[in-house]
């Protein structure tokens, strides 16, 4: 009963997340190109206001988020396979949320009243 799929069905599958992949690159290729145009557009008539970026609550929500995850992925890597190089999968992501974190309290910007 070890029966396998015909050649065709076999072709099918190869070529579902092939063309997957090739449509979304597509997609994401205009929504770049539709938002470049319009940013010109805005840039053009004076009403471009660009984002801003709070480093503050980013890099918070990073180091709290890896740390967390780093912290488990090492008490389970640890519980399962002991102490080997799989323990890097957790150590890794917990050294990086740490990093944040430090970035967090060390940076003196950010210790800075928000009236700029």
């Amino acid at each position: 009963m070890n029966e396998t799929a015909s050649y065709a069905a076999q072709i099918i599958i190869a070529i579902v997340p092939i063309v997957g992949i090739g449509i979304g690159g597509i997609v994401i290729f205009f929504y770049i190109l539709w938002r470049h145009h319009e940013i010109k557009l805005q840039i053009k008539t004076g009403t471009y206001n660009p984002p801003k970026f709070d480093y503050k609550t980013f890099s918070l929500l990073c180091g709290l988020l890896l740390t967390s995850v780093g912290a488990i992925l090492t008490l389970v890597f640890a519980i399962i396979d002991h102490f080997s190089y799989t323990l890097l999968g957790g150590l890794i992501p917990f050294a990086a949320g740490i990093s944040f974190l430090l970035f967090y309290k060390l940076n003196p910007d950010f210790h800075k009243k928000d009236g700029k």
